[in-house]
């Protein structure tokens, strides 16, 4: 199975993000085939550019990761002569998006109700923190700032310790993904209405959302969680155990698991046990059940506990390191480690697109040297000459 890169072919999009949350949206568009032309300040580019260690060869392995299958055009948006070059690509375009802070895109001229007068089917997308209202709105935030506003940091980490930040950046990544899934949904509405639209995706909003059932229990019952280390509020057993060489988790999520699972640990009789004969019952009693099974699971190996589970048809698994998790043979075999030649940086490993349909396989390009596509972008797409190129050039326009 394969990740086709024809579901957006056809599609052009003017990426006008920097940092992460954005640059992920459009990756995600680019790698499903759309034309993503990356615009960036001439001489400086995206931030991320410069976000290291480790480099490779001077180019941030960051920006690699999040820029792949893009073009970099260099414009001064600030300029008349850069606004025009950017609204004639507006008119030859699908899809505009940036993640500026509000009342930025009004004061360039390039908000959507300026530019859908010169293309009325195109479709603007603004990333912010807070949205485009209210009394956060101006505020700067990163990753960590929507991580700690949107409740996620309450609730990671040890219960009795302070909470701690996720170890993959969701809240910047939580807008990208409803960014690109929005934007799909937008181009399917154009083709019922020949129209494009404005699209606003707030990162608190994005991370919000995925509190789901944590923000339903206290709508529902007002009780506060804390940081739940890597229990379920729900479920026991349900988290990670010590074994004697590694840690592993297990997931007794449904009812059916319980039995096979005291199998598994060899102690049948705590399946009989009243306390933990439901659920809820072990969910009252799980002061009393984990410390039983921590004592269990540090009497042999990892490995041995593993097959054990697993023989029994138990949800579990080693704990993996990131450089045990990119060895993995099933993330070879789903084509989830990609290889491309970089200009300057040579052969890349890095990772492939989750999404596989059709029987296509993707060309994975790597992300572009600043500035690297502008000539082939404005002769091509605007029938610029070559000597006008130099010029704006020369005038710090490109």
């Amino acid at each position: 199975m394969n990740c086709s890169e024809n579901l957006l072919s056809g599609l052009r999009v003017l990426d006008l993000t920097r940092m992460l949350a954005g640059p992920y949206a459009t990756m995600l568009l680019a790698d499903l085939g759309s034309e993503v032309i990356k615009i960036e300040e001439p001489g400086e580019g995206d931030e991320i550019r410069k976000m290291g260690p480790p480099f490779i060869k001077s180019e941030s392995a960051y920006f690699m990761s999040i820029n792949r299958n893009k073009k970099s055009l260099t414009l001064n948006l600030k300029t008349d002569e850069g606004k025009k070059i950017f609204y004639d690509l507006v008119a030859k375009s699908d899809i505009v998006l940036d993640n500026f802070r509000p009342g930025i895109l009004e004061r360039l001229k390039c908000d959507h109700e300026t530019l859908s007068k010169i293309n009325p089917r195109l479709i603007t997308c603004s990333i912010t923190s807070f949205g485009e209202e209210g009394e956060l709105a101006q505020l700067p935030a990163f990753d960590l700032v929507i991580q700690a506003y949107s409740g996620a940091m309450s609730i990671t980490g040890e219960p009795g310790k302070p909470p701690v930040r996720m170890g993959i950046p969701l809240g910047d990544l939580a807008g990208g993904i409803f960014a690109s899934l929005a934007v799909s949904s937008s181009l399917y509405r154009r083709s019922q209405t020949g129209h494009g639209e404005h699209i606003s995706i707030s990162l608190l909003d994005s991370l919000t959302s995925m509190l789901t059932y944590v923000a339903q229990y206290y709508l529902t019952d007002k009780n506060v969680p804390g940081p739940q280390g890597s229990r379920h509020m729900s479920c026991v057993p349900y988290g990670a155990f010590k074994t004697k060489d590694i840690y592993i988790v297990v997931a007794v999520f449904t009812e059916k698991f319980w039995g096979s699972f005291c199998r598994a640990i060899e102690h049948p009789e705590l399946s009989e046990d009243r306390r933990f004969y439901t659920n809820k019952l072990r969910v009252e009693n799980r002061s009393i059940l984990e410390p039983l099974l921590e004592k269990i699971f540090l009497a042999q190996s990892g490995d041995i506990w593993l097959r054990a589970l697993q023989k029994e048809g138990i949800p579990c698994a080693p704990i993996n390191t990131i450089e045990h998790v990119l060895d993995m043979e099933q993330l070879k075999l789903r084509d989830m480690l990609i290889k491309y030649e970089h200009p300057l940086a040579g052969e890349i490993t890095s990772l492939g697109s989750p999404i596989k349909t059709g029987d296509v396989k993707s060309n994975f390009k790597p992300s572009p040297l600043l500035g690297e596509h502008t000539a082939e972008i404005l002769s091509q797409l605007l029938n610029m000459k070559q000597e006008k190129i130099n010029l704006l050039r020369s005038k710090g326009i490109i």
